[in-house]
């Protein structure tokens, strides 16, 4: 989809033009003021105003939570052209603000993983300007990043602001620096888990399906399997990550009822398979369109978990400033939120995504790498096994940095794909003479037809027939075919924008934390004045 045809199926005013960038300031800031409103009218003791400033920076960051990082959830459907724009943030926003309320649960740590030692900070006041200097720096740094289209983790933006606030009020010893080397493997190991996941089913969909002769015979074989292993994969998940607030289950019963729900899946899904076959053409478009219905499913779970879990990002800080404001408690290491707090946060994620979130969707959809539904399959396999495998190792990892480490995956294959597609045609071209175009036609047309074992074969009669000639100017030398093989290669991936969003995964948790210092030290100036 392109930025024109994403912006205008947005019922607001194109984001690139001053009216709607306009229209969505107005807005944002509405929603912002709806809250403060909220919270002055409730009155909660002689707290309020401090109360009111925080709910204000927990709906800013709830907002630009949703302009973020909820493209990973539904960018891949909108840029395989699955859902449109429209169609994307609907689901999104309904799905991301009920996973928020229904499963975000009733206490939420407020120190992010554990980050910082609460028993460091000096007193409960300390503490409050520590949380909302960190809810307005991480809020601050995800919005510059959505302005750029670079997709972050929330979850490292929040770490570092508490990070540099905490250091900010109470010093170097107030780190856990344990969960923060937890943190920086988390950069590598969630990208590469995601990319390794995605081009694994990438190249195994290419194996039984899109290389064999009769497709749609494969696709009828295969797809349903694919189909039952999303659908195991996805109940494992949100019964993990999304509902296990509501209803504590532990990984082998999860897995288990995953595997219940899969095996009815398959029925359902073979025999829609097989109503379809008969009017499916032999072609990738043809099996793409299988492909449709359970990605739309997977944009929708995909955010409910999404909601549950990452609302804390916004509204666990505000929760605790509301414990020792209102509540009159000390620093604790989680508090109790209260049911109107929930409700902004998600109500706050799903107006940050209707305002601002096309632009990064467009950023993971379609920018790094031209995507359709059979790839757009692979990423959301990946996002999801790769949280499942993690959290059962104990592994540090990011949703968004495996979401969008997917695609990288999936845009790199390709890239090998064509790279080794144009070897084998030059391969196949050095090995006959000069000029003979139409024995090279012929042969390139019996090897586009065959299927993977049959083009296996033919490849390897043709290094024995290089094998047993010489190496003569006409058959092009083994240099020169290497030579023809680098200027072949293809790009699919846009390397300039893999240096971006690899720049701001880098930075973000140093530069939440330097804005969460700065902050830190402006508000304790101004509130004790």
């Amino acid at each position: 989809m392109s930025p024109t045809s994403a912006q205008s199926a947005s019922p607001l005013p194109p984001a690139n033009s001053a009216a709607g960038q306009i229209v969505r300031l107005l807005l944002g800031l509405l929603f912002i003021a709806g809250v403060v409103g909220y919270v002055l009218l409730r009155g909660d003791g002689s707290g309020v105003t401090i109360v009111a400033i925080a709910a204000a920076f927990g709906a800013y960051m709830a907002m630009n939570i949703g302009a973020n990082d909820v493209a990973n959830n539904v960018g891949p459907a909108v840029g395989s052209k699955v859902l449109t724009l429209g169609g994307a943030l609907a689901i999104a926003a309904i799905f991301e603000a009920a996973g928020a309320i229904i499963a975000g649960g009733e206490v939420v740590g407020t120190i992010r993983s554990g980050i910082i030692k609460p028993d460091l900070v000096p007193d409960p006041q300390t503490f409050v300007w520590l949380m909302m200097a960190a809810l307005l720096a991480a809020a601050l740094w995800l919005n510059l990043a959505s302005a750029v289209g670079a997709p972050i983790s929330t979850t490292h933006s929040i770490v570092g602001a508490v990070l540099g606030a905490g250091v900010a009020a109470a010093g170097m010893d107030v780190v856990n620096w344990g969960k923060m080397t937890g943190i920086v493997a988390s950069w590598v190991v969630s990208p590469l888990l995601g990319a390794g996941f995605a081009a694994f089913f990438l190249y195994l969909i290419k194996r039984t399906i899109t290389y064999q002769k009769d497709m749609v015979s494969a696709a009828r074989t295969y797809v349903p399997v694919l189909v039952a292993l999303m659908a195991w994969a996805f109940a494992t998940y949100l019964l993990l990550k999304g509902l296990n607030r509501l209803i504590p289950v532990s990984f082998a019963v999860a897995v288990l009822v995953g595997f219940f729900v899969a095996v009815a899946v398959l029925f359902i899904s073979r025999a829609a398979v097989l109503r379809r076959a008969a009017s499916l053409e032999n072609g990738k478009q043809g099996i793409n369109r299988l492909f449709a219905l359970p990605l739309i499913f997977a944009a929708a779970l995909l955010s409910f978990a999404h909601g549950s879990n990452d609302v804390a990002n916004a509204i666990g800080p505000l929760a605790a400033i509301i414990d020792v404001v209102v509540g009159g408690h000390g620093v604790t290491e989680s508090a109790p939120i209260p049911m109107w707090v929930m409700v902004s946060g998600a109500l706050g994620i799903s107006v940050g995504l209707a305002l601002y979130g096309p632009r990064v969707i467009r950023t993971v959809g379609s920018e790094i790498t031209e995507l359709d539904p059979m790839r757009a399959y692979c990423i959301a396999m990946a996002a999801t096994l790769t949280v499942i495998v993690a959290s059962q190792l104990g592994l540090p990892i990011s949703t968004t940095h495996v979401a969008v480490g997917a695609v990288f995956g999936v845009g790199f294959l390709r890239e090998y794909h064509k790279t080794n597609w144009s070897r084998i045609v030059e391969e196949i071209k050095a090995h006959h003479p000069v000029g003979d175009q139409a024995a090279i036609d012929a042969f390139m047309t019996r090897f586009s037809a065959a299927d993977i074992a049959a083009r296996g074969e033919m490849l390897r009669e043709l290094k024995r027939q290089s094998k047993a000639r010489l190496e003569t100017p006409e058959h092009l030398a083994k240099g020169e075919r290497k030579q023809l093989r680098r200027a072949h290669k293809q790009e699919l991936v846009k390397r300039s924008l893999v240096l971006r969003i690899v720049a701001a995964w880098v930075i973000t948790v140093p530069a939440s934390a330097f804005i969460a210092a700065f902050l830190f030290f402006a508000l304790r100036g101004m509130m004790m004045e």
